[in-house]
């Protein structure tokens, strides 16, 4: 199986980006990484793209305000279609994951369903207000959600092979519904936002794409999925796969002498 890997950054977040390239190459990957970027390329990048053996990094160059968190079907769907027109699957990852995991075990789960990972904030049960507030929002937009289950997703890795893409395309569908309530997919957690909405802890799409990406899973009920436990992003001991550095404290960004001699 051809799979191409994929991830989005703009500003500080090159430091991730490399970190997760050399993670896919001591993996075994080998292919083609393309890295969507808004603002300038990193330094280390001399060109808009980079050879490392046989694994090609491709910066691609993105102008549109989306923020990058509610982009992510959109431009797996330009890999699929434009970028990697002949890969078998596309796995998106955030900058801030590494792999730890062989590659061979990868291609396997990406074969077995939609590859994602347990968030932190797991589970959301199947009456929980989350889940009843995306139900009432999407069925009047003529969209049926249908549970399949308690596990709540991470966004910052999802793998789909070209057979499942509809997922993508419904995942980006909802994503824009979602937009007109949260007053635009410029929008984002992290920043705040300009919606009282997205101050709301207890706004149904206050985790954005997130919500999304779940409501998504009840939408494609009868997609087959793959997901691994909390552990595989670090989110809990045990074996892991992905770890997903959360939150704003980047490792780029701190500074591991002090806090060592800091106690």
């Amino acid at each position: 199986m051809t799979t191409a890997v994929c991830t989005l950054f703009e500003g500080d977040y090159h430091h991730g980006v490399a970190a997760l390239v050399n993670s896919l190459h001591a993996s075994g990957f080998i292919g083609n990484v393309f890295a969507g970027y808004r603002g300038p390329r990193p330094a280390w990048a001399a060109s808009d793209e980079l050879c490392f053996g046989n694994l090609r990094i491709h910066f691609v160059p993105l102008a549109q305000n989306l923020h990058f968190a509610n982009f992510k079907p959109q431009f797996m769907r330009r890999v699929f279609s434009h970028l990697a027109p002949d890969a078998d699957a596309v796995l998106y990852l955030d900058p801030d994951i590494c792999l730890t995991a062989p590659w061979r075990f990868i291609e396997t789960w990406l074969e077995t369903g939609v590859a994602m990972c347990e968030d932190v904030n797991s589970p959301v049960y199947e009456n929980h207000p989350r889940r009843l507030d995306w139900r009432k929002f999407y069925a009047s937009h003529d969209v049926s959600l249908r549970y399949r289950g308690d596990v709540y997703v991470n966004s910052g890795a999802v793998g789909v092979t070209r057979a499942r893409l509809g997922l993508l395309e419904t995942w980006e569908r909802l994503q824009t519904l979602m937009g007109e309530d949260i007053g635009g997919l410029d929008q984002v957690k992290l920043d705040g936002g300009t919606s009282a909405r997205m101050r709301d802890p207890f706004f149904c799409f206050n985790v954005h794409d997130q919500d999304a990406l779940n409501a998504t899973l009840e939408a494609c009920a009868d997609t087959p999925v793959s997901i691994l436990g909390r552990e595989a992003m670090g989110f809990m001991p045990g074996l892991r796969v992905l770890p997903h550095a959360l939150g704003p404290r980047k490792p780029w960004r701190r500074n591991y002498l002090f806090e060592a001699l800091s106690g």
